[in-house]
This record gives structure tokens, C-alpha cells and sequence, in this order.
């Protein structure tokens, strides 16, 4: 499987963000941020790559804000 990961400023946005892409059935896994990558705040959201657009779009609708997503 492969998999991406939002990273976010502040852990408030990843808590918001899993809270969202849950509620419209999104899997995702809060995790520490993988050592390749970088983040302000130590912890990222790990989903599915095919996923993506949906995320993408969730995270606009909601406003939340992200550093960025990256795959591995």
C-alpha cells in the first residue's frame, strides 16, 4: 500500500483535520512525522495515496490549514 501525509503548523490542525477526514469516512492515521519529511508541530496524517483529491478537498472545504502533503 502506498501511503501520503499532511503535514500541519500546529497540532490543533492535524486533530481537526482527523476529526474531518473521519467523520466522511477517510482513513487516516495520526503519526509522528516520518524522518524523510518535515514538519512544525512533530505529528502528520497518514492515508492512502489514491485518497488524495479527497482529502485535498475536504481539507480546502474545512478550511484547515496544512504545511503541505507529501508520499513516500
Amino acid at each position: 500500500m502506498q501511503y501520503s501525509f499532511v503535514l500541519f503548523h500546529s497540532i490543533t490542525g492535524a486533530l481537526q483535520a482527523e476529526k474531518r477526514l473521519k467523520g466522511k469516512g477517510i482513513a487516516t492515521k495520526l503519526i509522528p512525522v516520518p524522518r524523510q519529511l518535515s514538519s512544525d508541530c512533530g505529528v502528520c496524517l497518514r492515508f492512502e495515496q489514491k485518497d488524495e483529491p479527497e482529502v485535498r478537498s475536504v481539507l480546502e472545504e474545512e478550511r484547515i490549514e496544512i504545511q503541505g502533503i507529501r508520499a513516500l
